[in-house]
């Protein structure tokens, strides 16, 4: 996952410190207002930051203590909820299906007479690049030759042509529509919420049709603290994941050791320069990684499909979507009654997780991208494209390095196995250039690195501010900071391990607050429609011929020239 770029508006923004674009709150017909200011420190930030900093201590201090108790919860959750995650998000896939194809798809995120500020193309390319990142590097192809090497359910036998069709399927699945979905559901509330009634950019805001001003109460402030929570662990978690392949990289390269020393290091780094650059306002650099990182992966994806089997590829893929299509209901609600739990905390619970814990954060981009789209052309471009994008990449990458294994004897799955941040280099290494192909990934993750943390530090500022677009740069530099630190804290405490642990259990909470919000989200549409209809038959009504008198009625408000 990674951050991202925009087109500047034509207007200043409050904020150019990050690459992430602000929200403008203001309806489109509201007079001007003066700045909102740098945001009330209240009980959300004291309550977020002390928790954090506690967090950190224990994670630090009693390690063991951390260890048993995040691998407690995380088997209490996933034995008890886990199958939450599947029927919500299923839920809410079903949910925006309904809502494109009916009446309420032709509403605008934003007022009547509002329209996109930019292009389809662009905004496509923008879709993109919010999510597409550190993410893909690290589960290209770890995920697809792990489960070749390890069938999903014991559908098919290890290493065999059936294998390889599973692995891409369940790739498929966990990084498809169902992750597209969560977000979707984000930015349409926050879209709406914030362009067309002119609330606060929280997600507690969101919920206003369903508890009132109890938004701006201790209920309203305890969803808040759980959305800077499932932000922050999803933001730890990618920074982890992107110091693991950045050291496995340097160590294939350059013989760096590959240890929690040089992955401290790693991070201590990189959160300077995010945290230097959401303060310093170096959005024009943010803008060019973030351009840099698009051109560097699409020419990265088209040397491998050049190089490798790229007819297998072909063949792989159409099978694997057959199959994934076929199949995808059952994948939906395919739970652990009768075992497989461990595989699905390792993969599907963690990913659906993952995507939780980043649907405040990518909803916030997508809401700020979309202004004056229909809602219908938002769902569509928002699930379709990007899923289309994701399984064309792990296609290319995960199959070409099933093809190595099966064909060119191969030993990714053996390597993969031993550490899962070495597949994407051990794929690289059977093609020609792999020192610079290796190099080239390395400056990506680190690009994904940078712009997206930066990005996301503004958003947990953003969220403890009381919404402020432009937050006090201590506060950018608290977050900043305590973003690094609990990864590092985390990474100390267990590894990828503690990491996948850690974002299931605090994401788990926030799976109801998505729910909660796509209902709270239809119950406000159905509203303003059921208002909007009442309207136009109140102004039919007025503009009827007056039968007794054999004259049109005059329409309120109009003055008589009689």
């Amino acid at each position: 996952m990674s951050g991202h770029t925009t087109e500047q508006p034509d207007t200043p923004e409050p904020r150019t410190a990050s690459a992430l674009p602000v929200l403008d709150t203001t309806p489109a017909d509201a007079p001007s207002t003066p700045d909102p200011g740098k945001g009330r420190l209240g009980s959300v930030f004291w309550t977020s930051v002390g928790v954090s900093a506690l967090f950190v201590v224990w994670a630090m201090l009693f390690t063991d203590s951390l260890t048993k108790v995040t691998n407690s919860s995380l088997n209490w959750v996933t034995k008890s909820f886990g199958w939450a995650y599947l029927v919500v998000t299923l839920g809410l896939l079903i949910f925006l299906v309904f809502l494109a194809f009916s009446p309420a798809g032709s509403m605008r995120l934003g007022k009547d007479h509002d329209r996109p500020e930019f292009s389809t193309p662009s905004w496509f390319a923008m879709i993109l690049s919010a999510v597409m990142g550190i993410g893909l590097v690290s589960y290209g192809v770890a995920e697809p030759i792990s489960h070749f090497a390890s069938p999903p359910h014991g559908l098919a036998k290890p290493g065999t042509p059936e294998a390889a069709i599973r692995a891409m399927q369940y790739s498929y699945f966990d990084w498809g529509l169902h992750a597209w979905a969560i977000f979707a559901v984000f930015g349409l509330g926050i879209a709406y919420s914030t362009f067309r009634k002119g609330r606060r950019a929280l997600v507690s805001q969101l919920f206003h049709p369903l508890l009132g001003e109890r938004v701006n109460g201790p209920l309203g402030k305890a969803i808040d603290v759980l959305a800077v929570f499932a932000t922050l662990f999803g933001t730890t978690t990618s920074l982890g994941l992107g110091a693991l392949q950045v050291n496995n990289g340097l160590g294939s390269l350059f013989g760096v050791p590959v240890n929690s020393v040089s992955q401290v290091l790693i991070i201590a780094l990189v959160t300077a320069v995010f945290t230097l650059s959401a303060v310093t306002g170096v959005s024009k650099g943010i803008k060019l990684l973030s351009q840099g990182s698009t051109i560097l992966g699409i020419a990265l994806f088209a040397f491998v499909l050049v190089v490798g089997p790229t007819v297998f590829l072909a063949n792989l893929y159409i099978e694997s979507v057959g199959t994934w299509a076929s199949d995808f209901f059952r994948m939906s609600l395919q739970g652990t009654a009768f075992g497989g739990l461990q595989w699905m905390q390792w993969w599907t619970y963690f990913m659906m997780a993952w995507w939780v814990s980043w649907g405040a954060f990518v909803g916030v981009f997508l809401a700020r991208i979309s202004r004056g789209r229909t809602i219908r052309g938002f769902i569509m471009g928002v699930l379709v494209v990007p899923t289309i994008v994701f399984f064309t990449w792990f296609t290319v990458f995960g199959g070409t390095a099933i093809h190595v294994d099966m064909f060119d004897k191969g030993t990714i799955a053996k390597q993969t196995a031993a550490d899962i941040n070495s597949a994407f280099f051990a794929t690289l290494d059977h093609f020609p250039l792999a020192t610079v192909t290796s190099a080239i990934a390395i400056v990506l993750v680190v690009m994904f690195f940078v712009s997206g943390a930066d990005a996301n530090t503004y958003v947990l500022s953003m969220m403890t501010s009381d919404g402020s677009l432009d937050p006090r740069r201590w506060v950018l530099v608290l977050w900043g900071v305590l973003t690094g630190v609990t990864a590092i804290a985390l990474l100390l405490a267990g590894g990828l391990n503690a990491l996948q642990n850690t974002v299931i259990v605090t994401s788990a909470p926030f799976l109801v607050i998505i729910a909660g919000l796509a209902v709270s989200f239809w119950k406000e549409l159905a509203g303003d429609r059921r208002a909007a209809e009442l309207a136009l038959a109140q102004s039919e009504f007025a503009l009827e011929p007056d039968t007794a008198k054999g004259e049109e009625a005059i329409p309120a408000g109009r003055a008589s020239t009689h």
